[in-house]
């Protein structure tokens, strides 16, 4: 008997921090090993690439010239969180040879999700333009989002860098790894505990939801918890079902991660998504 989709159940599979009763502990955990690893390694903060204050990006620089770049995109459905709270990102790449920047982005109400999605391209840009003056090379930058960073690191994948600027690659994101995805934004206008700060339209839900882009050259990486959500889990089934795979060549659910501790795989240099993130830097 099929399942009434209604209200209810829409905010029951996308409001991971009801599914996840200990989120707040390790978001606070999140935070606090940020503000150790901003103390342990090279950084230069709240670096502008725009004009707004919130268009603001932390640097970690590389160990030595030429190295790749990973450029992080944190989560929080577009409305919350902060690039102080996922430094923690940073040491085990610089460690393995990497720059890594994270940017920050406006949060809704006060911006829109598209908005956010050309901050997040002017950041990259930004990347682009200044990462050899970090130990970057320019030519080989990968995106990592988490969530609604995920959303925009396939945004990312499939931007025309060229109408952006003409200094600009034709292909300035080289791949893209997607942890706990949102590539489809039709169900997130639906969840009633987002309405009232994202005011999604339909219309804006065609543009801004990435499944349905023309495939990009690729490569992203889909990745999900195994403890998330059917939504979650058909969101990452989502991207490699509507994009293919030759440009979604891994599309992969990680046993016993819910939406939380997913990222954590992240920055253990034992774990399988470790190596992938390596293996797109080059540092594998």
């Amino acid at each position: 008997m099929a399942t009434t989709k209604d209200a209810a159940w829409y905010d029951e599979q996308y409001n991971n921090r009801l599914r996840v009763p200990e989120s707040a502990d390790i978001l606070a955990r999140w935070t606090e090993a940020s503000s150790l690893s901003r103390g342990g390694l090279r950084a230069r903060l709240d670096l502008p690439y725009g004009a707004s204050g919130a268009e603001r990006l932390d640097v970690f620089a590389a160990q030595r010239p030429g190295s790749p770049v990973l450029v992080f995109i944190h989560g929080g459905y577009w409305r919350a969180l902060d690039k102080a709270d996922h430094s923690f990102i940073a040491p085990a790449f610089v460690k393995a040879g990497a720059m890594v920047v994270v940017p920050n982005y406006g949060l809704c109400p006060q911006v829109t999700v598209e908005d956010i999605a050309l901050q997040a391209a002017q950041a990259l840009a930004w990347t682009c333009r200044h990462a050899a003056a970090h130990g970057g090379d320019p030519s080989r930058i990968v995106v990592v989002g988490h969530s609604a960073g995920a959303h925009l690191a396939a945004m990312l994948l499939a931007c025309r860098w060229k109408q952006l600027g003409d200094d600009l690659p034709q292909r300035l994101v080289s791949g893209a790894i997607g942890i706990s995805g949102l590539y489809d934004l039709e169900p997130v206008r639906q969840a009633p505990f987002l309405q009232a700060d994202l005011h999604l339209t339909p219309a804006q839900v065609r543009r801004l939801s990435p499944a349905f882009f023309p495939r990009p050259r690729g490569p992203l990486y889909a990745l999900v918890g195994g403890d998330e959500s059917e939504e979650f889990l058909r969101q990452n089934q989502l991207i490699r079902d509507q994009w293919g795979p030759s440009t979604v060549p891994v599309c992969e659910v990680l046993p016993g991660k819910h939406h939380f501790n997913v990222l954590h795989e992240l920055v253990d240099p034992a774990s399988h998504t470790h190596r992938l993130a390596l293996h797109l830097l080059g540092l594998a």
